[in-house]
């Protein structure tokens, strides 16, 4: 009986110590389309408007862009691998310049999650 309470115990307070890990101090969760266009050049286009992530020859955010993709779920426009997907990224942000600063973490969604979403729909024909 005690070792089952000391085990519960533990895992409870594992799950709790992965959470906090997860929400980083001063990191928030913005979600929507993902542009990287051309070399060293990325966006996020969310709610609130465009959010630097990357500029060639100048601002880059710290962390690793784009995440994985499913096939289909990353759209290619211009040469190579360019384009665009939706996405959400877990990033530390200066919101007076609208830079992304880190991506702490970052997760693909599919096409349709933006597409359903009012507020990023009309923005992917910015992105063709």
């Amino acid at each position: 009986m005690i070792r089952h309470v000391l085990a519960t115990a533990a895992v409870v307070l594992s799950l709790g110590a992965g959470a906090a890990m997860a929400q980083q101090p001063g990191s928030e969760q913005r979600c929507g389309w993902l542009d990287n266009p051309t070399p060293g050049n990325a966006s996020l286009y969310d709610k609130d408007g465009e959010w630097t992530i990357a500029v060639q020859g100048g601002h880059q955010a710290k962390g690793d862009w784009p995440p994985p993709y499913k096939a289909g779920e990353w759209r290619k426009s211009g040469n190579g691998s360019y384009g665009y997907g939706c996405a959400c990224m877990t990033v530390k942000v200066d919101a007076e310049e609208k830079n992304v600063l880190e991506i702490v973490s970052a997760k693909a969604r599919p096409l349709s999650a933006c597409r359903k979403d009012k507020a990023l729909s009309a923005i992917e024909k910015q992105l063709h």
